[in-house]
C-alpha cells in the first residue's frame, strides 16, 4: 500500500489518484490530511502538496484538485521526456516539474469541454478544437504514460516495491448504423432509393438494388457471416451498438418493427454482446432516448445497459447525464470522427467526472482509438496504407499495457465500392491487436 498525504482531500483528488494507482497501477493506496500520521508511516509513501516537504517523494500541487468550479485556464506548456506536459512547478524538490494529477484530472474530466468551444456541423466539440490535437499529442495516451513515470519515481525511493504488471486487451465494437443497403427498408424509402439514383444516373446502384431486392444478390452491407468467421477465428468478444430508432434526417436504419431486423438482432446476441446506438436526435430528446432503449430491451428480453452515441455526438454533462438517469452503465462514445487516438489522453475505461457537480459518478467511460471512417473518410488514407497506420496506435495501447477499442461499421466491411480492399484491413487490424 502506498500512502499519500495532502492537506486537502476533495472528489477531485480521490478521483485522479484511485484511477492512476488503483485502476492503472493497480496499487492500493491510502490519502490522508494528518501530518502526524503521515510523518510517522514507515511504508511507502509520498506526498502531494503545494510546498513540497523537504528530503520526501513529494509532487508538488497546482490549484485544480483543491479548487471547485469550472474557470478558463490558461494552460502553460514544458516538454517533459520528449512530451508535452502542462501545469508547471516550481519546486526543485518536486518529484516531477509539472503537476501529472492535475493535468491528467484536466483531460480525463474533459474540464476544456465544459468551457466555450466553436461546435462542428453536428454540434460536436472536434479534434481541431482539443488541446491534445493542438498540441500534438492527441495520439499519445499521455495519463499512462504519466502513470508509468510516478511508478518509476516511486520505485527509485522504495526498490523493494513492486508494481504488478497491467494487461494489454483488445475489445472490437462494431455500429450498426444500417443493417442493410437495399433490404427491409419499406416500400416508399425503396421507391425515394429509386428515385435518388436515377437523379444522380447512377446506374450500378440502380443495377444493384435490383439485383438484391430481386433475391439474386446479397445487400452488400449484410457482412455478418464475415464477422461471425473473424470472430471464431481470433476468438474475439466484440460489442455491437445497434441504432433502433424512428426514421430521421441523421438516423436511417431499418424500421424498428421490421421482424427480420429483430431476428439479425437476436442472432448478434447470441455471438456478443449488445448496446444501443441512441439516435442523433435523441441527443436533445431524452424521453426518445429511453423509447430507443426501451424497445430494443424488448426485443432481446434482457437489460441494455451499454451504449455508443450515433454520430459520436457526446455533450457534456447532458448526454453522460441522460445515460445515467435511464440506468446505462458503460458507453463507448469517447473519440473523435475526425482524428484518432486518445480524446481523454488515457487508454483505460474510467468513470465519468461530473465537472459540475463535482462528483464522480458510476458511468463507465471506454474510450475506442481509432474509427474506419476516420482513415476513409476524413483521412482519406488509403487502404494499402492503413494497415501501417493503425499498428503505430496500437503499439501506443501495447505499450502501456491499456486497452485498444476499434470501431468497424458492417458496411465498411463489404469490400465494395468506397470499402474495397478495408475488409483485409481489418482482419490486418484484428490479427495485430491481438494480446
Amino acid at each position: 500500500m502506498i500512502l499519500i498525504y495532502t492537506d486537502k482531500i476533495t472528489n477531485r483528488v480521490k478521483f485522479i489518484f484511485n484511477l492512476i494507482f488503483r485502476e492503472i497501477l493497480k496499487v492500493d493506496i491510502s490519502i490522508t490530511s494528518n501530518e502526524e500520521e503521515y510523518l510517522s508511516y514507515d511504508g511507502v509513501k509520498m506526498s502531494y502538496l503545494k510546498t513540497p516537504l523537504q528530503d520526501d517523494l513529494s509532487f508538488a500541487a497546482v490549484n485544480l484538485l483543491k479548487e471547485r468550479g469550472i474557470s478558463h485556464i490558461d494552460l502553460a506548456f514544458l516538454e517533459y521526456d520528449n512530451l508535452p506536459a502542462f501545469f508547471p512547478v516550481y519546486f526543485k524538490e518536486s518529484a516531477m516539474p509539472f503537476d501529472p494529477f492535475a493535468a491528467g484530472f484536466y483531460l480525463v474530466s474533459r474540464y476544456e469541454e465544459y468551457l466555450p468551444y466553436r461546435k462542428d456541423e453536428y454540434g460536436r466539440f472536434s479534434a481541431s478544437e482539443c488541446i491534445a490535437f493542438q498540441k500534438n499529442f492527441l495520439q499519445k495516451p499521455l495519463v499512462n504514460i504519466w502513470a508509468k513515470k510516478i511508478s518509476d519515481k516511486i520505485t527509485e525511493i522504495y526498490p523493494s516495491f513492486t508494481f504488478p504488471k497491467g494487461q494489454y486487451k483488445y475489445l472490437p465494437t462494431i455500429d450498426i448504423d444500417a443493417a442493410w443497403a437495399y433490404r427491409q427498408k419499406g416500400v416508399f424509402r425503396s421507391i425515394g432509393g429509386y428515385a435518388n439514383a436515377i437523379s444522380r444516373l447512377d446506374m450500378p446502384d440502380i443495377a444493384a438494388r435490383t439485383r438484391v431486392l430481386a433475391g439474386m444478390q446479397k445487400d452488400p452491407f449484410d457482412t455478418f457471416d464475415f464477422q461471425f468467421d473473424i470472430q471464431k477465428k481470433y476468438n474475439l468478444k466484440p460489442i455491437y451498438f445497434i441504432l433502433f430508432a424512428e426514421y430521421g434526417h441523421n438516423d436511417k436504419n431499418i424500421p424498428v418493427q421490421n421482424k427480420k431486423f429483430h431476428t439479425l438482432i437476436k442472432s448478434l446476441a447470441d455471438y456478443a454482446e449488445v448496446g444501443i446506438h441512441p439516435s442523433y436526435s435523441s441527443n436533445t430528446y431524452p424521453k426518445k432516448l429511453k423509447t430507443e432503449i426501451n424497445t430494443l430491451s424488448k426485443v432481446l428480453n434482457r437489460e441494455i445497459t451499454k451504449s455508443r452515441q450515433h454520430f459520436l455526438k457526446v455533450l457534456l454533462p447532458t448526454t453522460y447525464r441522460n445515460l445515467i438517469n435511464l440506468d446505462i452503465t458503460d458507453d463507448y462514445s469517447m473519440g473523435f470522427a475526425a482524428q484518432p487516438g486518445f480524446r481523454a489522453s488515457i487508454c483505460n475505461s474510467f468513470n465519468f467526472y461530473d465537472l459540475d457537480l463535482d462528483v464522480e459518478t458510476k458511468l463507465r467511460i471506454h474510450p475506442f482509438t481509432l474509427m474506419d471512417g476516420t482513415l476513409r473518410d476524413y483521412m482519406e488514407v488509403e487502404a494499402t496504407d492503413a494497415v501501417k497506420f493503425i499498428k503505430s496506435l496500437i503499439d501506443e495501447v501495447k505499450a502501456v499495457n491499456g486497452t485498444f477499442v476499434s470501431l468497424w461499421h458492417n458496411e465498411s466491411l463489404s469490400d465494395l465500392n468506397r470499402w474495397k480492399g478495408w475488409r483485409k484491413v481489418y482482419e490486418e487490424m484484428v490479427r495485430e491487436a491481438q494480446p
